[in-house]
């Protein structure tokens, strides 16, 4: 009888410990949003694979609130739509007690096959954070080429494990450990209309002029010409001939010279703001 008990006993812990062994690691999904009622509904449908999901509305006018109101699973947040974006990134961030976090921005969608390969990847403790592959649909098209794919992003991280430094809307997340990669592709849809392309080229366009004056840019001729033509000519011919931009049609024609004269712009931007100034 001594020894069925005790086998019984050792039975029960082994299997305790296999339980413990199977528990999934809890994923959470942070995102932000100024006036993303057009497309914040495909993200969040998208993200409901998710434990939870954290969305911080940054003063929008339009119905995102009312939109992100009607997913149960997703916790709204109210604050100051700050100029840089990762500020608001991080405040999401710390919203989350998940084991993981994923930030996706309301433009973008993650797909079934990602969402499995994620579930995947977090029950792996090889790595700390991920990076991974994604399209940008311009216009209704893909662009596969012109330096728009694979548009590597790091997305993915144990909470504690990443942050970013708050200083620039174009950081990169700061990671402690090892990085791993993901093989499926998250799609990006940043334009439904031309509006929408001209609005977030003033914002962005404003932010680099801002960060320029305050990182103390001269308006020296050196930098009339680097910034009015060298970077911009180089960039275009870069991304629309050597990287097969014009394989993308009239699509990869102008993201390619779009992102030429973003550059163009901001600078024109920066000396407007140096005069206003002096």
């Amino acid at each position: 009888m001594k020894l069925e008990i005790n086998s019984l006993f050792w039975d029960n812990s082994a299997e305790n410990n296999i339980n413990k062994e199977h528990i999934m690691p809890t994923l959470g999904i942070s995102m932000i949003a100024h006036n993303e009622e057009k497309q914040i509904a495909g993200a969040l449908k998208s993200s409901l694979f998710a434990d939870d999901i954290v969305v911080v509305n940054c003063e929008s006018t339009d119905k995102t609130a009312e939109i992100i109101s009607g997913f149960a699973k997703a916790r709204l947040f109210d604050r100051p739509n700050n100029r840089n974006l990762n500020i608001n990134k991080s405040f999401g961030f710390e919203q989350l007690e998940t084991d993981w976090i994923f930030y996706l921005d309301p433009d973008e969608i993650i797909t079934q096959e990602l969402a499995e390969e994620i579930k995947q990847a977090i029950s792996n403790d090889q790595y700390v954070a991920y990076k991974l592959p994604r399209k940008n649909i311009f216009f209704g098209r893909w662009l596969a080429h012109g330096s728009q794919y694979p548009d590597t992003q790091l997305r993915l991280f144990k909470r504690g494990k990443a942050g970013f430094a708050n200083r620039h809307v174009h950081e990169m997340l700061k990671v402690d450990g090892a990085i791993g990669m993901l093989k499926n592709a998250f799609e990006h849809h940043p334009y439904p209309e031309l509006a929408d392309y001209m609005r977030k080229m003033m914002f962005y366009t404003g932010f680099q002029a801002e960060f320029w004056e305050a990182s103390g840019l001269s308006c020296s001729l050196f930098n009339h010409f680097r910034h009015m033509f060298f970077r911009p000519a180089s960039r275009f011919l870069r991304r629309y001939f050597l990287k097969q931009g014009f394989r993308d049609g009239w699509q990869g024609f102008v993201a390619a010279a779009g992102d030429a004269f973003q550059n163009i712009f901001s600078y024109a931007r920066f000396i407007e703001l140096k005069g206003k100034k002096e």
